[in-house]
């Protein structure tokens, strides 16, 4: 009697299955547009455009203020009700995309005969649906990847908004001779094709369970005591970088009239953003979360005092490269670390943590508005909020330092 041929069927295993490289590319490239889309222009658009907006008489600074006040304030509510959207975070991320086309588009009817109220109404909203998108867009990506084995790849998503910022930025700079309001059509014509190519994209199969329930469950309470201070740390990010992401071409105009060299601020602060997640994805992969926050918090700190210190356009541009360098790889490496924390549900800490860094940029612009326009020291309500944030980063960097620091037992 013959014996049975063995089976050729693989033996069962709990190891990750292996990405399609093409599927893997897929989810990288849906996620970096649609940070794009959701950052680069729902989030940042009105910073290269106001100084803009200014120059067509469409705008005075202090109806700026409030509309930059009602984006950061939809940007906060979006935050605080992000995790019901994210319950879905595929079907959510495409609605927000298209909720931020809509509001984009039509900004260039805001100042025709509407009233003002009417831009603050769709910056606020765009905010909203920036926050859910950041929100959904990492709830989505990076746990889809760490399930399909390749975990690694979730950092090259936050890439993109940066090159969202390059983009509207260089759209602002090189298109500065036509009406902001003509600007603000093109961009959102851009949103919309991105919104199609992030729901092409998102169309392929979920994958599995990234862990069994019962390892996920024993690894979250061990950390919750360090979310307090993660989402403390955070806000202080928040309330660090607005300084220079709100002011920067405006700092930039105050010393040069030019169009084509005060508008270079914005792309130059979008690129640095954008080539410095790169180079973290590429070669800090292997470090700690909280260094290489603490690492991007100490740089921005730098950024964010040196313009208030020295009064030049090189500072403004190394201001530009500090600050954009960074930003976003504290965003990268805060929004992996809430991941890492909290592997069974990570949407509950993204969203408080991205409900911090949304209060902390609305009391930047209410400190400055509040500290008038009066001068102390030799400093004004820009330079005492921007030396406030710089000290704030600077204690938060220390404190993610030291948590990274080698542990001895005795």
């Amino acid at each position: 009697m013959s014996s049975a041929p063995p089976s050729s069927a693989p033996p069962p295993s709990s190891a990750p299955p292996i990405v399609p490289p093409a599927r893997g590319a897929a989810i990288v490239l849906a996620g970096a547009v649609a940070l794009a889309v959701a950052m680069g222009v729902g989030r940042f658009a009105f910073t290269p455009l106001l100084p803009l907006m200014m120059r067509d008489g469409s705008l005075t600074a202090a109806s700026g203020a409030a509309w930059a006040a009602a984006n950061y304030a939809g940007y906060l509510m979006g935050a605080l009700t992000a995790a019901r959207i994210a319950r879905d975070p595929r079907r959510g991320l495409t609605w927000s995309l298209v909720g931020i086309t809509l509001t984009t588009a039509a900004m260039a009817w805001s100042d025709r005969g509407a009233g003002l109220a009417l831009g603050a109404g769709l910056r606020a909203a765009s905010g909203l649906f920036s926050a859910w998108a950041l929100i959904c867009a990492s709830a989505w990506c990076l746990p889809d990847l760490a399930r399909r084995g390749v975990p690694r790849l979730g950092a090259w998503i936050y890439t993109g908004v940066g090159l969202g910022i390059a983009l509207t930025g260089t759209l602002a700079w090189l298109g500065g001779g036509q009406p902001a309001d003509r600007l603000w059509l093109e961009l959102g014509l851009i949103s919309g094709a991105g919104a199609l190519l992030v729901r092409a994209c998102a169309g392929g199969p979920r994958a599995g369970p990234e862990m069994p329930e019962r390892e996920a469950a024993a690894m979250a309470p061990a950390a919750r005591g360090r979310h307090g201070a993660l989402v403390l740390c955070y806000g202080a990010f928040g309330f660090g970088y607005i300084v220079p992401a709100t002011f920067l071409p405006v700092m930039a105009r105050a010393l040069t009239p030019d169009p084509l060299v005060f508008g270079l601020a914005w792309p130059v602060f979008g690129l640095a953003a954008a080539l410095s997640v790169a180079a973290a994805a590429r070669w800090l992969a292997g470090w700690p979360r909280r260094r290489v926050w603490a690492l991007a918090q100490a740089a921005m700190a730098l950024g964010t005092g040196l313009p208030l210190a020295v009064p030049a356009l090189w500072a403004v541009i190394a201001s530009a490269v500090l600050v954009g360098g960074t930003f976003m790889v504290a965003t990268m490496a805060g929004l992996q670390l809430a991941r890492e924390e909290r592997p069974d549900d990570p949407t509950p800490l993204l969203a408080r943590m991205t409900a911090a860094f949304a209060a902390g940029q609305v009391a930047g612009p209410l400190l400055v508005r509040a500290l008038g326009p009066g001068r102390w020291a030799g400093l004004d309500a820009l330079g005492w909020t921007g030396a406030a944030a710089a000290l704030l980063l600077v204690l938060t960097a220390a404190w993610l330092g030291w948590e990274t620091r080698p542990r001895f037992r005795g």
